[in-house]
């Protein structure tokens, strides 16, 4: 019976990635086609990669948006870690559970309506639309998602840590950054990793608060989908998705390289309490 359940409970998986992966694939697979559309394949071509790698406006559009997700993601990171730990210091359960739920309210409020509040917001101040407003947008809607990730680790931290720190004299700041960030660094980087990729891909906050002298990849290609859909796209899209996988692969041996340096360290101090005994 336990072999039947696994059996299906793979079989469910598998499904479940292919599902997820096929469309991906697909849009792969036909930004070679050298029929132009995706109706069928008749052969294979690197022409739209080369169309790509010519269309400057693109190209430009692409290194803005990665800007604005670099710069958007490091600012959400600073202020979303000491966000986290304000929360987690706060005293009084009651208060932290409001805190939490307000930082949680923005995680779940649909796109539209935080773009539209974005809108009305920078119109009243009287803020042009441009790179500042989506800038802006992009930081406020990815501090909840990083304070969500610091969070866990901040609750993990045992804190006879902070304790014996200020037995020795450590001050405030430097317990915030000899003590909590290191132990916290794996959150703050997942933390910064998810808002760099909401950044990159958002589209409907951006679509409200963008100007005209402004766009990044995501409405570029909505505008150009409503035009009609190029292969150029398909061959943006396959570059954009092997850079989504290097981000992952970096992200897991970051991590396995800090589990790996936590370890050793354990291992050290265990070793050092046995050599004293």
């Amino acid at each position: 019976m336990n072999k039947r359940k696994g059996r299906l409970a793979n079989l469910y998986l598998f499904m479940v990635f292919v599902l997820l992966y096929l469309p991906i694939f697909y849009l792969i697979f036909y930004s070679f086609n050298a029929g132009g559309n995706m109706n069928g394949f008749t052969g294979f071509t690197l022409e739209y990669y080369q169309a790509l790698a010519e269309d400057t406006r693109l190209l430009g559009i692409v290194v803005d948006t990665f800007l604005l997700a670099f710069l958007s993601a490091l600012l959400a990171t600073v202020i979303g870690t000491f966000g986290a730990m304000m929360i987690f210091y706060t005293r009084g359960r009651k208060n932290r559970n409001v805190l939490l739920s307000m930082n949680n309210i923005l995680m779940v409020s649909p796109d539209v309506i935080i773009g539209a509040s974005f809108l009305i917001f920078f119109t009243v101040l009287g803020i042009s639309l441009n790179f500042l407003s989506v800038l802006l947008s992009h930081v406020a809607f990815s501090i909840p998602i990083v304070v969500l990730m610091v969070l866990p680790r901040l609750k993990e931290m045992n804190p006879s840590l902070i304790d014996a720190a200020r037995d020795l004299g450590a001050t405030n700041w430097q317990i915030i950054y000899k003590v909590i960030i290191p132990f916290v660094t794996p959150g703050i980087i997942a933390g910064y990793f998810m808002a760099f990729t909401y950044s990159l891909d958002d589209f409907a906050v951006t679509f409200f608060v963008t100007g005209n002298g402004f766009s990044t990849l995501a409405v570029e290609i909505y505008s150009r989908a409503r035009q009609g859909i190029s292969l150029e796209i398909n061959a943006l899209s396959t570059l954009l998705f092997l850079f989504s996988m290097i981000l992952v692969i970096g992200y897991y041996f970051i991590s396995q390289g800090n589990t790996s340096k936590k370890q050793k360290s354990l291992n050290k101090s265990r070793q050092e309490a046995i050599d004293t005994l």
